[in-house]
């Protein structure tokens, strides 16, 4: 017995550092999640110097739970260090094509892949919010540029026909990123449309000025 308690203490020991892991996981993807949301946040507002100390902040944060769950696999593909990861890959691929950089990769995050490919479905929601704030202003050619990457996106994640145990989820957020292409699609339409019937009234209304200019001469 006495050596049974000698193993139970071994066993404390390491749910001891478990814990501490685990609590120190938590506490660093909530705060990997809150400056992804501040980065998004900057690239809306064009505030570039803001959106990159995040991004930094970001990076800082997802290496700290790499190297500190490293002894502890399971931790680090639980579900709320992959949530903060994917929230991750959102902040860094949404900043790159908002600001027409390249598209972040996989490795330059280091993320499993299952991780890149839902940060990557949820890109989608922020371009077209950000496609909604342009057309607010009136339709622009920028507008095309990124419903282009949006249908870039779709287009691959189609084609990751895997079961949920491989891609965790993957499935129904490309369904989702497919009901927003097609939503935003149809903003942008009709936003164009009506910047063409804008003009058309105007070159309409110049035109009769015009004549009514000649008939009074």
């Amino acid at each position: 017995m006495h050596r049974l308690e000698t193993i139970a203490e071994q066993i404390r020991q390491k749910f001891d550092a478990r814990t501490v892991a685990r609590d120190q996981a938590l506490t660093q993807a909530r705060s990997l999640t809150r400056h992804c949301a501040l980065a998004i946040r900057a690239v809306h507002r064009g505030d570039t110097d803001v959106m990159n100390q995040h991004l930094a902040d970001a990076s800082k944060l997802a290496d700290a739970l790499r190297n500190d769950l490293a002894a502890y696999p399971d931790l680090y593909y639980a579900g709320y260090t992959q949530d903060a990861l994917k929230e991750f890959v959102e902040a860094n691929v949404t900043c790159a094509l908002i600001n027409d950089r390249p598209l972040v990769l996989p490795e330059e995050l280091d993320v499993p892949e299952a991780t890149y490919l839902k940060g990557l479905s949820e890109v989608v929601g922020e371009l077209r919010r950000r496609i909604l704030d342009i057309l607010r202003h009136g339709y622009s050619e920028e507008t095309e540029r990124l419903l282009g990457y949006m249908d870039e996106i779709y287009a691959v994640l189609v084609t990751m026909d895997y079961p949920d145990a491989i891609t965790h989820g993957l499935r129904r957020q490309t369904d989702i990123a497919r009901s927003i292409i097609e939503r935003t699609r149809g903003d942008v339409t009709f936003s164009l449309r009506g910047e063409f019937l804008e003009r058309s009234i105007s070159r309409l209304s110049a035109q009769l000025n015009d004549e009514e200019t000649k008939k009074e001469s």
